[in-house]
């Protein structure tokens, strides 16, 4: 999605979401959503919010690339200050890029998910760092996504992640690879060059990734496109911006992996999949605060 500067409050799809949904033949279906990003967070999200235990946050850094972050807490430590502001209670791990891309960058993407009840919203916008610490997100996208492929689990409040020293990589590593092997969930970070960064999520059972190696001996990881809600934001602005972030939570062990690279998409008949090509990765132990139990 994109806002129009001269038409203040004004949220459409962008050329690249459009050229997505007439190449997969949706775009009367997606014409019937294309009022449903708000500028506010409606009463409903705000109660919402406060129960949420993660946010995953898009983010670009001074050179551009991007970065998908996870950022967690206790219930509470996300909250709607006002009808447009969003207040986060969170730091970033040591090591991850999120906060300084902020202070680079303050378009920001998060999406806000309760695995356990199979929920999720987006609310992009433009973010700062405040005084406290706190991350204050002014709001100018918000929409709630379909349940579709999100794992049901929740935090183990009994059994905490312990940080550890981050790991800076230029290729997956034996771990990274074996977490990517086993994942059924993974969220990607895009963003369209004059509008707000995006995060998404994307789910399956294990093995639906996979890695591959190009003949140069770049690592590329392949994502299939399942159908989801017709709107292409992920897709429509890789087709404009192919930089993108992919974050691997491993929800047993309570770290994280993050990638930065670009992506491809491929269309086979009414089939779709991104290739992503890594560039950089960061091995972050304990990001996730707990470790997680599936339901």
């Amino acid at each position: 999605m994109s806002t129009d500067a001269t038409r203040p409050g004004h949220i459409g799809y962008h050329a690249g979401e459009r050229q997505a949904q007439a190449r997969a033949g949706v775009a009367a279906e997606a014409a019937r959503l294309e009022r449903l990003p708000k500028p506010e967070i409606p009463p409903a999200a705000r109660d919402f919010l406060a129960r949420q235990t993660l946010a995953i946050a898009a983010s670009a850094d001074s050179e551009g690339r991007m970065w998908a972050s996870p950022l967690t807490g206790s219930p509470g430590f996300l909250a709607a200050a006002d009808a447009r502001t969003l207040m986060v209670s969170a730091r970033p791990a040591a090591g991850d890029p999120l906060g300084g891309n902020i202070q680079h960058e303050p378009g920001v993407g998060l999406l806000i998910i309760d695995p356990a009840g199979r929920r999720r919203m987006r609310l992009n916008g433009r973010a700062r760092w405040t005084a406290a610490g706190d991350l204050e997100v002014s709001a100018e996208e918000v929409y709630a996504n379909c349940p579709k492929y999100i794992r049901r689990r929740a935090p183990d409040a009994a059994s905490s992640a312990e940080p550890g020293a981050p790991r800076r990589e230029t290729e997956l590593t034996s771990w990274a690879r074996a977490l990517i092997a086993r994942a059924d969930t993974l969220f990607i970070a895009t963003r369209h060059p004059q509008g707000a960064a995006d995060a998404s999520h994307r789910g399956g059972e294990p093995g639906f990734v996979e890695v591959a190696s190009t003949p140069d001996g770049a690592d590329v990881i392949r994502i299939p496109d399942y159908a989801g809600n017709n709107m292409f934001n992920t897709i429509g602005n890789l087709l404009v911006e192919p930089r993108a972030g992919l974050l691997f939570p491993d929800f047993e062990g309570g770290s994280a992996l993050e990638l930065t690279g670009t992506a491809e998409v491929s269309w086979t008949g009414g089939t779709r999949a991104i290739a992503f090509r890594v560039e950089a990765a960061v091995e972050l132990p304990g990001a996730l605060g707990y470790r997680w139990r599936s339901l």
